[in-house]
């Protein structure tokens, strides 16, 4: 019975992965000898379970102790009977997969010399599924430039061309594949033949085959990113434009899995392995620069909004082919994709029509310039198209709109962005559920660009956020958290009035009340109530008892669990400190919106114990957050750092590591921080931390944001200590200079430069030069 032999090669397979250090010779003896006894075997998927056993012994660092593998199955590939030559291959394979760096070493003498020659004979072989696996071993050394390839370079280029034509899909989609990676890492070969290979590839990404049209894609992705792009690819746009277009369409199979056809789902509840793991960046203190627009850390290119398809298909692929090519062509693109645009976006079809709008919203990034004189036009059909009847249009409209948002904002607000508002709130409470989450997404990125320009309608969209708490699923929940921690970062103090006040607070306390410790939904909620401590400031004052108590609770759990788990790991579980993370980052934005009201807070709890524990994690993170809220209490209520300074300090030299950027970030800005309170008291600890501070300033290659606020740090240290830092003046001041310079002026470039004046004063001969 096939699955039975099947299964306890599996099983065999699984015991091999975990004990074969300790199979007796001859048992280890045996398997091998049964595995390359039955490679032939009638049924293909004993075949390839064989296989699988054979990788797995071979990966166990046996390829070294099983020297006669290679050789054998190099051998069976020259059976004539095909079932043999078939299993040996499929095993060959895996193993190339497996363990394609040792072949390339010394270490086995460079079998590839031998194998690589060898698989190309059988480029043309009769059985398509033989030529297949020959293709597909062969690919596995392309990336690392083996060296045995690299020398069969043109051999291997001319046998990929010659199946070119061939029938079988699985063979003409490894010929693509080979041909991508072959244009990352051997274009010089490529390009005598570049104009056939483009002609090729144009008509395999229309391939009756998903699979190949896919691989053949990806080679649009690949050629955008060589530097002679433009050169070759311009005469082919005409015909290029049209198929990326094409594949932009959603298939009938997306359609079934995105229930494309269900318009209200907004009262069936999310299953939970639809809601992807929230991950929370921790705080890092960073410094405004001149003529800047606050950017979104993680605001990473979002292609398109089918998440829930997230696996990479055509469709995606052809969009971030056309945005990728929009970004090197620029306007040169729109004569190309005019003409067919015009047709799609007032298209009566909806897959088609819905298509065209993520081709425009594709291309937004690119093209702006050249797509402007058509936006006054557009923008106001896309805000039609929101209230189109098919739920998956009004979800890609959202996102394309996003994607404008930047050139809707710099119009008269009555022209685009209060009709753009006005019907995005509406799809925020719409009765489709991939509707919501794109709108709320869409109104994130028009909260970023539109700041302030969005409190006279604030009244308006509280009300609409509020009530969105009420409907939506757990899924979308968490991207309304976003939405509204957004909506404060960009409005700040507009938001403390007491009816907006009135209108957030409740609802945002009534989940943090219901959710419980160990509920990992607290991460996006504290990150929002982090933003909305910050923005209200005062205005919090009444909430912010039961949350100050909360985080502090949190803290203390986490290390509780955590110190329990070091001392008996085989009973305790290690504590998830994520949960510690987003508290100590909240208990920071506490600090900076409240300021010196969070005092009688810290008064009444031990959070300078904790903090001094934090401090000392082993997690690198934990560290960060932990410096950041040390600065931002050292701002807020020093009186209850002080007593701890002596403590503290030693650490935060310690943490003065570049080799963790974040946490040096923090711990330097928490330093610079400390000097202005400590004043001349510093003096015991400057020669703690000078030294560190000087060689990462003048390190290579150390990111921008650690420099400034290393600079920053030096500065302070030498406002308060002149006497002690001034003899190193000579040491740090041109990159000093250089690394401050674009600094928005403020409190802290304010202070850094005093100190360089007064240093100047007691060593005016380390700046002569």
């Amino acid at each position: 019975d096939e699955p039975t032999r099947s299964l306890s090669g599996l099983i065999l397979k699984n015991n091999v992965k975990a004990h074969y250090q300790s199979f007796p010779q001859p048992v280890a003896e045996f398997i091998k000898q049964e595995c390359l006894n039955n490679i032939g075997d009638a049924s293909s998927l004993i075949r390839a379970t064989i296989g699988i056993l054979i990788t797995t012994i071979a990966s166990k660092g046996e390829l070294q102790m099983w020297p006669e593998l290679l050789p054998q199955l190099c051998n069976l590939l020259n059976s004539e009977d095909y079932n043999t030559c078939e299993g040996a291959f499929g095993a060959l394979q895996k193993i190339c997969e497996d363990s394609s760096e040792l072949l390339d070493s010394d270490a086995l003498n460079r079998p590839l010399n031998v194998m690589i020659p060898k698989f190309l004979q059988f480029f043309k072989h009769c059985s398509p599924k033989i030529r297949s696996h020959a293709i597909a071993c062969v690919n596995q050394f392309i990336m690392d430039r083996a060296q045995a390839l690299m020398e069969n370079i043109d051999t291997f280029i001319e046998h990929l061309f010659a199946l070119a034509v061939d029938e079988d899909p699985e063979v003409r989609k490894n010929v693509c594949r080979a041909l991508v990676m072959l244009l990352e890492v051997r274009i010089d070969r490529l390009i005598p033949h570049m104009h056939s290979i483009i002609q090729y590839m144009l008509q395999r990404t229309q391939d009756s085959d998903e699979n190949v049209a896919l691989e053949a894609c990806e080679f649009w992705l690949t050629l955008a990113e060589q530097p002679i792009c433009k050169e070759v690819l311009t005469s082919h746009l005409v015909q290029l434009i049209p198929i990326l277009v094409n594949g932009m369409k959603y298939s009938e199979i997306d359609i079934i899995l995105l229930k494309g056809d269900v318009e209200e789902d907004e009262a069936i509840p999310d299953s939970e392995q639809d809601i992807k793991p929230r991950f929370h960046k921790s705080r890092t203190v960073t410094l405004q620069h001149e003529e800047e627009r606050p950017q979104d850390p993680d605001d990473a290119e979002d292609e398109d909004d089918d998440d829930t398809l997230s696996d990479w298909n055509l469709r995606k692929c052809s969009a971030a082919a056309l945005d990728v090519l929009a970004n090197v062509f620029r306007e040169e693109l729109l004569p190309h994709l005019l003409p067919l645009l015009k047709e799609l976006l007032f298209h009566p079809e909806w897959v088609i029509k819905e298509s065209g709008i993520l081709v425009l919203g594709a291309i937004a990034e690119g093209c702006m310039q050249g797509m402007v004189p058509y936006l006054p036009e557009l923008i106001p059909h896309l805000i039609q198209c929101l209230s189109d009847k098919k739920a998956l249009v009004r979800s890609i409209a959202c996102w394309t709109l996003s994607r404008y948002a930047h050139w809707v904002v710099s119009q008269p607000p009555d022209m685009y962005l209060k009709p753009l508002m006005t019907e995005l709130l509406k799809r925020i409470l719409d009765s489709n559920k991939r509707v919501q989450e794109a709108a709320c997404s869409a109104f994130a990125t028009l909260e970023e660009e539109a700041c302030t320009e969005l409190v006279p309608y604030l009244s308006f969209i509280l009300d609409t956020l509020v009530f969105a708490f009420g409907k939506y699923q757990h899924k979308n929940l968490l991207i309304l958290y976003d939405a509204i921690g957004t909506l404060a970062d960009s409005v700040g103090h507009h938001l403390n009035q007491p009816e907006y006040i009135q209108k957030l607070m409740p609802p945002l306390i009534q989940k943090w009340n219901e959710l419980k410790d160990e509920d990992k939904d607290l991460f996006p909620l504290l990150e929002c109530l982090s933003s909305v401590a910050t923005a209200l400031q005062s205005g919090f004052l009444p909430y912010c008892e039961p949350v100050y108590q909360r985080c502090v609770t949190l803290v203390q759990k986490t290390l509780a669990q955590a110190m329990m788990y070091n001392q008996h790991p085989e009973q305790y579980e290690a504590p998830d400190k994520d949960f510690m993370i987003v508290a100590l980052d909240l208990l920071s934005g506490l600090a900076e919106g409240l300021g010196c009201h969070v005092e009688q807070l810290v008064a009444r709890s031990n959070i300078m114990t904790l903090l001094f524990q934090c401090m000392q994690d082993t997690m690198p993170e934990v560290r960060q957050s932990s410096f950041a809220l040390l600065g931002d209490l050292t701002k807020a209520c020093f009186v209850h750092v002080k007593p701890c300074i002596a403590e503290f300090m030693p650490i935060l030299g310690t943490n003065l590591n570049p080799e963790f950027i974040s946490v040096c970030n923090n711990a330097t800005w928490a330093i610079g921080e400390i000097c202005m309170q400590m004043g001349a008291e510093m003096q015991p600890y400057v020669q703690m931390v000078l030294n560190n501070l000087v060689e990462i300033i003048n390190r290579p290659n150390t990111p921008k944001t650690l420099l400034e606020n290393t600079a920053i740090t030096i500065g302070r240290l030498g406002f308060v200590c002149p006497q002690e830092v001034a003899p190193m003046l000579q040491q740090f001041i041109r990159p000093w200079c250089t690394s401050l310079r674009n600094i928005r002026d403020n409190e802290e470039k304010d202070s850094a430069f005093r100190g360089i004046c007064v240093m100047i004063g007691v060593n005016p001969g380390g700046v002569v030069q």
